[in-house]
């Protein structure tokens, strides 16, 4: 059967039977009961199912199946069918949304995925390293270089602009493209190491698709889109053109207003995980369970296990954000696996001996993890990680 099937948590009580048939038919063919046999025999192909409903007391589970004969195959049209005006609807939140196979394949998912970003820095048999650009509104392109070739140097991975970094008259986006790729083309002359660039696309939405091909085109390795500022449809378009065919790093920006509440919106599993891969996205960043603005691990958990559990799609690359520090990698390591990357801003910056020993001691943490070595034991033989476990401690 073609279709969509969406999960709902509502409150428990009253006759939750009767409010998930009322969802299934209100969102679909309107009534059932007081139809003539023959329109029903018309509109069956339309109805939606109730597939289960569950009650532990506190919370209603409701599951509802929608044919996919009631909508075209985009995004859009997917989320206005199972929780366009339903989301005005009361206590109700979309937590669980699945394709059928063949709707599946309307959506590219990842152009790279996992093994693709692997397979273009070489980097097959760890967590990778990723860092950010930090403090450079009001600053010009000397200092953009500066930064990207002590944090590439360090030994990072990959390199990304800070999501609230525009285009400007200081760092304009055609010049962070052109400089990027000659710093990092120098980076890999001096040390062999590939390390990929994602540049902030920005501007209004019209403009998006020629900006990235223009990125390619200039040489360009990654793109970074705050997504929800422009759409998952947008998203989609860049993943879907062939003339860009670059990485694209999805940022959670503005996705709290649509999951923060354990009652009303959508959870983070389906909108930073789901949709974020049928969409196209090949790494996503979405808060860790251990800095300040944190989310429960179990929801980073479900995020992470959306990316990368098996599917039509690839795998997209979980990207745990916010807190990190080289103390936290056996935590990440344990929670997230090597197929993850380890994302720092002030962990990388903040290093007593400045961002190359602060990527550095991120990846000789890693080497201590991967070998069964104590970070503290390991820190003894390496500087770098020794000043950052005094700086922010570290577990193991």
């Amino acid at each position: 059967m073609s279709d969509v099937t969406a999960t709902y948590l509502v409150p428990s009580g009253g006759d939750l039977h009767k409010k998930a048939e009322n969802i299934a038919l209100g969102l679909t063919v309107g009534s059932w009961t007081n139809l003539p046999t023959l329109e029903k025999q018309q509109l069956h192909k339309h109805k939606g199912v109730v597939v289960d409903v569950q009650d532990d007391g506190q919370n209603g589970i409701l599951t509802v199946r929608y044919p996919s004969a009631n909508f075209s195959h985009d995004i859009p049209a997917i989320l206005t069918t199972v929780f366009g005006k339903l989301s005005l609807d009361g206590t109700i939140k979309l937590i669980d949304l699945s394709f059928s196979e063949d709707v599946a394949r309307q959506f590219p998912g990842p152009s790279f995925g996992i093994e693709g970003i692997r397979e273009l820095i070489g980097v097959y048999d760890r967590p990778l390293v990723m860092s950010i650009f930090k403090g450079m509104i009001g600053k010009g392109l000397d200092e953009f270089e500066q930064q990207l070739y002590a944090q590439a140097c360090g030994g990072v991975d990959l390199v990304k602009d800070d999501e609230i970094l525009f285009d400007n008259p200081l760092t304009p986006f055609e010049e962070r493209v052109k400089r990027g790729k000659r710093i990092l083309d120098q980076v890999e002359q001096e040390t062999g190491k590939r390390v990929l660039y994602a540049v902030n696309l920005s501007g209004r939405t019209y403009e998006l698709r020629e900006k990235a091909r223009q990125a390619k085109q200039l040489g360009a390795s990654a793109l970074l889109l705050n997504v929800f500022a422009y759409g998952l449809d947008v998203l989609q378009a860049l993943a879907e053109d062939p003339d860009i065919q670059l990485p694209i790093m999805a940022h959670p920006a503005v996705s709290g207003a649509l999951t923060a509440s354990d009652q009303y919106g959508i959870s983070n599993k389906v909108l930073l995980g789901t949709l974020l891969r049928a969409a196209g996205a090949d790494l996503v960043l979405f808060p860790s369970p251990y800095g300040n603005v944190a989310l429960k691990k179990n929801e980073t958990i479900a995020i992470a296990s959306a990316l990368t559990e098996s599917t039509v799609y690839r795998p997209s690359f979980p990207v745990p954000s916010a807190g990190i520090h080289p103390g936290l990698v056996p935590q990440l390591v344990e929670d997230f696996g090597k197929d993850a990357v380890i994302n720092a801003g002030g962990g990388v910056h903040g290093h007593p001996h400045g961002a190359a020993a602060g990527a550095t001691a991120f990846r000789q943490a890693i080497d201590a993890v991967l070998t069964n070595s104590q970070l503290t034991d390991a820190a003894y033989k390496k500087t770098e990680l020794a000043a950052a476990l005094e700086q922010w401690g570290g577990k193991g």
